[in-house]
């Protein structure tokens, strides 16, 4: 003849709080924001190409070739907005890298 173990009725009632309790923990930690990354700035008055490059959004070596030689021909940005003026580069790439830019003066 089989007997209980005593411990039965326990146990099983932690098994299943715990298969309760689990979806809950899963949401919660789904629930929490992901870090953020830090932005990685570059001044435009001062970085090389590669910087440029490295740092902007929809920036390659050859838009950011024309960010340095309208620096050069200019005599540095006064404005980050004044960075829509050279070709290639426009409000809207100015726009997706405004957290990336800063600007000392020239």
């Amino acid at each position: 003849m089989h007997t209980a173990h005593p411990a039965g009725p326990a146990l099983a009632r932690a098994l299943l709080l715990g298969m309760l309790a689990l979806p809950l923990a899963l949401s919660a930690q789904a629930a929490e924001p992901a870090p953020v990354a830090a932005v990685e700035k570059v001044d435009i008055n001062t970085a090389d190409e590669a910087a440029l490059a490295a740092a902007l959004k929809g920036v390659g070596l050859r838009k950011a070739a024309a960010i340095i030689e309208y620096r050069d021909q200019h005599g540095g940005f006064r404005t980050i907005d004044e960075l829509a003026n050279v070709r290639g580069i426009g409000l809207n790439t100015v726009d997706q890298n405004i957290e990336r830019l800063t600007l000392s003066q020239p």
